[in-house]
């Protein structure tokens, strides 16, 4: 079935730029999306999954971000002084 949809110009830009940003086609974004509604919206709500049911999805959700390219954080970026070091004191 083909569809044709009205966009204003920033959501246009918007999913061309997730699309490139995901290296995939900007109609082959918008199937993702459409399917992950359909499916999301057939199924239970969280409140009425077990606790192992909300586990999987946590970690399908989890997996589903495995594309993300950021490099990890350091150890001194994370550790309890840094969090407590004031901006001033960088300086």
């Amino acid at each position: 079935m083909a569809i044709i949809l009205e966009l204003e110009p920033e959501m246009e830009s918007r999913l061309m730029s997730q699309a490139a940003a995901q290296g995939i086609l900007v109609e082959v974004l918008l199937k993702t999306l459409v399917e992950n509604l359909l499916v999301s919206s057939s199924q239970p709500t969280p409140l009425t999954l077990s606790p192992q049911e909300r586990a999987e999805r946590f970690v399908n959700w989890a997996k589903s971000h495995s594309s993300i390219q950021a490099p990890p954080l350091s150890d001194d970026a994370i550790s309890r002084e840094s969090i407590y070091t004031r901006e001033d004191e960088m300086l």
